[in-house]
């Protein structure tokens, strides 16, 4: 039995991806005009740590001028229209580091690097996702 049944149900609530950034205003550039969110909280003078959201997605940004990005996505974002977001996103010249395609496990989807080279993994639902090809012999 694990501490959670000998406790009784625990709920978890709101969860938020944190990612560091290098440069703060860049980021929240990026985040309020690329992405269409809305900053709703800010720490610090100059600003260090900053709340983004949008429906229900949300952000923490932090800032760490040392922070190199990595292969690994960040964050995955759940989206109502891939097709749409990822053509927004090339409009406005977004680095696209993997294109929009259906995957076989149920995502349209694509990955975007913001302006500090962190993978952002955007996807939406689909129901008829393509087959994974049979393996010869």
């Amino acid at each position: 039995m694990d501490a959670a049944t000998n406790e009784g149900r625990i709920e978890f609530g709101r969860i938020a991806a944190a990612i560091p950034v290098t440069d703060m205003t860049r980021a929240l550039d990026f985040y309020t005009r690329v992405m269409g969110m809305t900053e709703t909280f800010q720490n610090g003078n100059p600003v260090g740590f900053a709340i983004l959201k949008r429906d229900k997605g949300e952000l923490h940004l932090s800032l760490d001028r040392n922070h190199k990005a990595t292969t690994t996505n960040v964050c995955h974002l759940l989206i109502s229209n891939a097709r749409a977001f990822h053509d927004h996103c090339v409009n406005a010249g977004v680095r696209i580091v993997k294109g929009l395609r259906d995957q076989t496990y149920g995502l349209r989807a694509f990955v975007i690097a913001d302006p500090d080279g962190n993978r952002i993994d955007i996807g939406q639902p689909i129901s008829n996702p393509p087959k994974e090809p049979e393996s010869p012999g």
